[in-house]
């Protein structure tokens, strides 16, 4: 089985081809391969609005739960509907019922998944001697409402919600209620320190700590480690830190890629990792 991916001439959009054949879906692709990736424009996170969390939080969800993105893509189109319809036919209320429906089936499965997620990656840690475990909490009223219900009842509390608020949100062009509003929140599990707290050194640990859990979790789950990328991942750790993140990747015995401009803070495994230098384009062994 041979997969590749690309862009496409103009607007550059990506594919994937499995076996030279174009894939229907992303969830063919999280099926077969899984790939987790920290780059430093994502210590962001923590500086950026909800939606940069959630997309990190739902990019980590897909890895477990193929079918997640399906459920966010159909919740988004039906929130966009409710919108446009609401402004231009506030009238039609089977459609509206209709659409709202939608909404809270795909808001509850798409809350359900990332509660999972969360859950599965708070109930993994990998060492807290060894390299900070980091708990993660999923903030929204639907996360909260289905600790303590079914998720029909829920459905059913969200799609009366909904009808509800509906001239509210006509006059906001906006639907209030979803999950397009959650976010998450970061702390340290052994001192109880949140990220909003913390020293851009800490703030990256959290990040690394919740890629390691999420790597051992897919491990312990598909009996098989995801690929992991690593982009400038010692930046801003000490070399106690470095040594445990080290000995942690080692652990996974997967496929791991870790780039960086100062080749020095990476000797402590040159003998067990090969070297590569990029120039113009071009890969060559150091």
């Amino acid at each position: 089985m041979h997969l590749s991916t690309g862009l496409t001439e103009g607007r550059g959009r990506r594919v994937f081809l499995l076996d030279g054949e174009k894939t229907r879906t992303l969830a063919e692709i999280a099926q077969l391969y899984s790939c987790i990736w920290l780059t430093p424009q994502m210590e962001r996170l923590f500086l950026d609005g909800a939606s940069a969390r959630r997309r990190f939080l739902d990019r980590l969800t897909v890895a477990l739960i193929p079918d997640h993105t399906q459920q966010l893509m159909a919740h988004e189109r039906s929130v966009m509907s409710r919108n446009r319809v609401l402004l231009e036919q506030s009238h039609e209320t089977a459609w509206l019922d209709s659409l709202e429906e939608s909404i809270s089936r795909h808001a509850v499965a798409a809350t359900a998944g990332r509660l999972h997620l969360i859950e599965t990656l708070n109930e993994t840690p990998f060492g807290h001697d060894t390299f900070p475990h980091t708990v993660m909490k999923l903030n929204c009223p639907i996360a909260a409402s289905l600790k303590e219900k079914p998720a029909l009842e829920v459905e059913d509390w969200l799609r009366h919600l909904l009808k509800q608020s509906r001239h509210q949100d006509r006059l906001r062009k906006s639907t209030s209620t979803g999950a397009h509003k959650a976010d998450v929140t970061f702390r340290e599990a052994l001192t109880g320190r949140d990220a909003s707290r913390s020293s851009s050194g800490q703030k990256k640990i959290m990040l690394l700590s919740v890629i390691l859990s999420h790597a051992h979790a897919i491990d312990r789950i598909w009996g098989q480690p995801p690929v992991i990328l690593l982009d400038e991942p010692l930046t801003h750790l000490d070399g106690k830190r470095r040594m445990c993140l080290m000995d942690s990747l080692s652990s996974l015995r997967t496929t791991t890629l870790l780039t960086g401009t100062d080749a020095e803070l990476f000797s402590t495994i040159r003998k067990v990792a090969d070297f590569f230098h990029v120039h113009d384009g071009t890969i060559q062994p150091i």
